[in-house]
């Protein structure tokens, strides 16, 4: 199970973040925008600290949360 160090990891390799949880999608561009380590935690750690599911990598996008358009969109 990936935590906040796994989260950090994953990140680098990145260049956009999509976290969905409920209804709110938060699109993050990572070229323009630096993450600390409670926004990461925040949009990528569920309530146990491990990193929520489900969770795609499709290139150098990360899904986050499950949001239907968001799947439809990165995995065209």
């Amino acid at each position: 199970m990936l935590q906040l160090d796994g989260a950090r990891k994953l990140l680098k390799s990145a260049t956009k973040l999509i976290s969905a949880r409920g209804k709110k999608v938060v699109t993050v561009d990572l070229k323009k925008e630096k993450l600390d380590d409670e926004q990461i935690a925040k949009l990528m750690l569920g309530p146990t600290g491990n990193l929520r599911a489900p969770t795609i990598v499709q290139g150098k996008t990360i899904v986050v949360g499950f949001d239907e358009e968001s799947y439809q969109s990165v995995l065209k």
